[in-house]
């Protein structure tokens, strides 16, 4: 990637940081810090790795998508939308009654969406179930699944991935959201998971650690997937939960959590501030 490319990613990514707050206005409650905490990750999985878009959404070969921290279905919402896939309108419906952008994705009713993520967990087990129906039909789709470091707490997560080694499942790519806080503190604190590379690799995963807000590392990375060989492959993409916001970065007390009119201007200027350093003009 050259630097013109990957600036384009990065005002993107400012961009997205800056609708899913307007999207999650004030006064109601919605997951900031992992949302925030992702974008990067997504913007180079959507606009640089995937081959994704509107137009190939029946092609059985092309690329999937999983986002197994359900909760954070909506920084995909706002991604969408710029794919043409959600109408940009429709992103103020987020978490009211009958729209199709609820607080967890819903394959049934939301254009996009592969998988009915939420109970954490269950992401990798399902990019294992696409993968293994896809050699049936004598196909290899890459599939691409975001986790939660909290979610790696959990059980089914390793099972998953030991069938993902057990069954060469190479088309399978995982990358964790390491930003080290879940809803009640501290992964590491609650529950310590690392050494994240060395257990991955030990599960018979090709494994590898980046700055998940460096979006040349991040790029780089998901470069070295291209779902040959034998093994999956992880990504452990160390980030920052709240990312981009100062109040909400580095705690977990924006896990879930409403803003009033003064925290949400406040939010809105420091993203606004970003997309000006980085040229892209100002939004309102």
């Amino acid at each position: 990637m050259d630097e013109e490319q990957v600036r384009a990613l990065e005002k993107r990514a400012a961009l997205v940081r800056l609708e899913l707050v307007k999207m999650f206005s004030i006064g109601k409650a919605h997951h900031f810090g992992g949302s925030l905490s992702c974008v990067d990750i997504l913007c180079a999985l959507y606009f640089h790795k995937m081959n994704y878009s509107r137009e190939n959404m029946a092609d059985p070969e092309r690329d999937r998508f999983i986002m197994s921290k359900g909760h954070s279905v909506p920084t995909q919402y706002v991604i969408l939308s710029m794919l043409g896939l959600i109408p940009a309108d429709e992103l103020g419906t987020l978490k009211t009654l009958g729209t199709r952008l609820q607080g967890h994705p819903d394959m049934r009713k939301t254009p996009g969406i592969e998988a009915p993520t939420g109970a954490l967990g269950m992401g990798l087990s399902f990019a294992n179930g696409i993968a293994m129906a896809g050699r049936l039909d004598a196909r290899k789709p890459r599939i691409f699944v975001v986790m939660g470091d909290g979610e790696l707490q959990e059980g089914q997560v390793w099972e998953a991935a030991m069938n993902s080694a057990n069954r060469h499942l190479s088309n399978v790519c995982a990358i964790v959201d390491r930003n080290k806080y879940e809803s009640q503190g501290e992964v590491d604190q609650l529950k310590g998971i690392e050494p994240l590379v060395d257990k991955w690799k030990s599960f018979g995963w090709e494994a590898l650690r980046v700055d998940g807000h460096d979006m040349h590392a991040l790029c780089a990375g998901l470069d070295r997937f291209d779902g040959s060989g034998d093994k999956p492959f992880v990504i452990i993409a160390d980030t920052v939960k709240g990312k981009g916001v100062s109040f909400m970065e580095n705690t977990f007390k924006y896990h879930n959590a409403s803003l009033d009119e003064k925290q949400y201007r406040q939010a809105i200027d420091e993203l606004q501030g970003t997309i000006d350093k980085l040229g892209e003009g100002r939004h309102t």
